[in-house]
C-alpha cells in the first residue's frame, strides 16, 4: 500500500498519542472524523496499524535495571531459546539479529540482584546458547515508539 500525506500525517499523531481522537485529527488535518476513521481503518485492514498500546514507564513501576544482551546460540537451538526467552516476564523484547545466530534480548528487572537471578538461573539455564554479552542501560537519550513519517 502506498502511503500519501495525509495517511503519514495521521500515523505521525497516532504515534505521538494513540488516544487521540479521530474528531480531533480531523480537525488538525482539516479533514471529517469519518474521513480519519476510514482511513484508520484502512491503515488497520492492510497491516500497516498493528495495534494500539500502552507505553508504560519501566522505572515509574520499579523496574529500575535495563539491561541488552547479545545472545549467541548454535543454529538448530535459536528458535527455541527465542521462545524461552520470549516468554520469560523479564523479557521487554528480544530479535533475532544478523550475525551467528544471535539474539538481542532487553531486559527489565527491579534491582541487581533479579538480573543476576535473571542471568544465572534464566539465561544459563537455557540450552543451545554459546555466548553472552550484557550491557547495562545507563541513561536514555531517546526512546520511540512507531516509526517517525
Amino acid at each position: 500500500m502506498q502511503l500519501d500525506t495525509i495517511d503519514k500525517q495521521i500515523l505521525d499523531l497516532l504515534i505521538a498519542d494513540g488516544r487521540r481522537s479521530y474528531t480531533d485529527i480531523g480537525k488538525e488535518l482539516k479533514i471529517s472524523r469519518v474521513a480519519v476513521r476510514s482511513r484508520v481503518n484502512h491503515l488497520i485492514e492492510e497491516g500497516i496499524i498493528e495495534k494500539f498500546s500502552c507505553v508504560v514507564n519501566s522505572e515509574k513501576v520499579g523496574k529500575t535495571v535495563s539491561a541488552f544482551f547479545e545472545v549467541d546460540c548454535e543454529p538448530g537451538s535459536l528458535v527455541e531459546v527465542a521462545e524461552n526467552l520470549a516468554n520469560n516476564p523479564s523479557v521487554a523484547s528480544c530479535y533475532q539479529m544478523t550475525g551467528p545466530s544471535t539474539l538481542h534480548t532487553h531486559v527489565l528487572v527491579d534491582d541487581f540482584t533479579q538480573l543476576e537471578n535473571f542471568i544465572n538461573e534464566e539465561l544459563y539455564s537455557l540450552k543451545g546458547i554459546t555466548r553472552v554479552e550484557s550491557n547495562i542501560l545507563l541513561r536514555r537519550f531517546k526512546s520511540r515508539n512507531g516509526l517517525k513519517l
